[in-house]
């Protein structure tokens, strides 16, 4: 069978090289650079993308050797229906390696084609690291990078206003533009750079905070016959997605103009403060998660999809989403139940098969940060308690009932099933020793006042919570917990 590059031609020559994105690897391929290719097919427009391995080791061979084209499977549920999408990229041009070629990545900051960066150099990358040097080639930190690559431009350009970079890092991190910039101005400090350098870095460089939110599955190496014979070419750098998508990008409107991916049929939103979106995402998106997977687990359920597919637990998610955590968001109504609706079809999807056990990793703290919020909201917003949420609390403490076997800490599900408790240790030990000593009000009241779990609040301050929990967890015990939930719904 042919190769990628032996069937299609590449869009990338014809174009000049306007964006730099340091990572090459599947997450960016399937989301920042895939919007690219589809503002440039759709004429919204005209540039290609250089990528530039963050690590000395990365798939830029690869990469090259496929003339930078690689194909985009998209799949999922859409308007109700499993769909699988089969897209092309052929907007990147070449991938460089600095640690063989510094010259390469040096001679993209002279460009005066150059108008985007994109980073994605994990949640680690945007940190200081103490030692780098502008001399370096290259530095080992990703803002030492950025801090030489941006002096080699101000140098080369004398300080033109113009010649400023628009930055959209996707790393994991809050904040994540702010604090790039921030650390790009501790090296130009420590590094005695001249301070028109910094102002110029402050004042015509665009660090823009970003939210992304995509599930990337990766290369499939178990499904490359199926690809290869619906695609009829081979690609080494084949990477699979779900359909969703979502990029925040907080910034000025007018910058959105110098990628205007936003143009485009992608989900793409500009505004002055990505906060809501960001809550939007933890309370809705992770926040489904956490409130529903343990106590699917519970009941049986081992994968996302099954858990979707039992009516009872698809009814649990709706009082969930739609009747306790949405009433505690600030963005228009219309605008929370689509994007509701979005991860639902998200959780049905039938390519991905997400184990409720590997959700279930650090549910202390991840209900804390991702479930406490939505409950303490809707009792303020409310005068009442959230009785789904409620539910989800007793489900994590019933979920967290186990004892040490063999190193681990193991629990046991009503149908005889034993799974692993995953977390830390103190949080475990505390569960374990909590369960042999105390009934359910007594666990309940421990729990809830263990300040530690709950970022220094006393969720037996909340009135009537500890005996709505404790209740639930007694119900748990004595009786199967789809009983327990369809008598909450009923």
């Amino acid at each position: 069978m042919k190769k990628i590059n032996e069937v299609l031609t590449p869009q990338a020559p014809a174009l000049k090289e306007k964006v730099l994105q340091f990572g090459e690897g599947n997450f960016l391929r399937a989301f920042t650079d895939w919007m690219i290719n589809k503002a440039n097919k759709q004429g919204c427009f005209d540039g290609s993308i250089v990528l530039c391995q963050p690590i000395a080791k990365g798939m830029g061979e690869i990469i090259n050797s496929q003339d930078g084209m690689y194909t985009l499977i998209m799949r999922g549920i859409e308007n109700g229906q499993a769909v699988e999408k089969i897209e092309p990229n052929t907007s990147v041009s070449r991938c460089i390696n600095p640690y063989e070629d510094y010259e390469a990545l040096l001679s993209m900051a002279r460009s005066k084609d150059l108008k985007v960066v994109i980073s994605n150099t994990t949640e680690a990358g945007i940190a200081y690291k103490a030692g780098d040097k502008l001399n370096d080639r290259p530095a080992q930190s990703f803002p030492a990078k950025v801090c030489a690559f941006l002096y080699e431009r101000y140098q080369t350009f004398n300080g033109a206003k113009d010649m400023g970079l628009l930055f959209l890092p996707v790393e994991l991190i809050d904040n994540n533009g702010a604090n790039l910039l921030r650390i790009v101005l501790q090296y130009a400090e420590e590094w005695g750079l001249e301070e028109g350098f910094k102002t110029w870095v402050r004042e015509s460089n665009h660090f823009c905070s970003t939210l992304v939110d995509r599930i990337v599955t990766g290369y499939p190496g178990d499904e490359l016959e199926y690809f290869y014979n619906e695609m009829g070419y081979e690609d080494q750098c084949l990477v699979t997605s779900e359909v969703f998508n979502l990029w925040v990008i907080e910034g000025k409107k007018e910058w959105a103009e110098i990628l205007p991916i936003h143009k485009t049929d992608a989900n793409v939103i500009w505004t002055e403060d990505v906060t809501p979106y960001k809550k939007r995402k933890v309370r809705i998106l992770n926040g489904g998660h956490t409130a529903t997977v343990l106590a699917a687990y519970l009941a049986g359920h081992n994968i996302v999809l099954e858990m979707m597919n039992d009516p009872l637990f698809e009814k649990y998610l709706d009082q969930l989403l739609y009747g306790e955590i949405i009433p505690t968001l600030d963005l228009p109504k219309a605008d929370l139940e689509q994007f509701a609706s979005d991860v639902k079809d998200r959780f049905r999807n039938p390519y991905i098969k997400h184990k409720l056990l590997d959700i279930s990793l650090n549910s202390c703290s991840k209900w804390c940060a991702r479930c406490m919020p939505s409950l303490l909201g809707y009792v303020k917003e409310k005068d009442e308690l959230p009785k789904a949420l409620a539910f989800s609390l007793a489900a994590f403490i019933r979920f967290y009932k186990g004892k040490m076997e063999n190193g681990s800490y193991v629990g046991m599900r009503g149908d005889g099933t034993s799974y692993t408790i995953k977390d830390d240790k103190e949080v475990l030990e505390y569960f374990a020793k909590l369960w042999t000593e105390k009934d359910a009000e007594g666990i309940a009241e421990a729990v809830l006042s263990n300040t530690a779990f709950w970022d220094g609040t006393d969720l037996n301050a909340v009135d009537g919570l500890t005996a709505l929990v404790a209740f639930y967890l007694k119900a748990m015990n004595e009786k199967d917990v789809k009983e327990v939930l369809t008598s909450l719904l009923a």
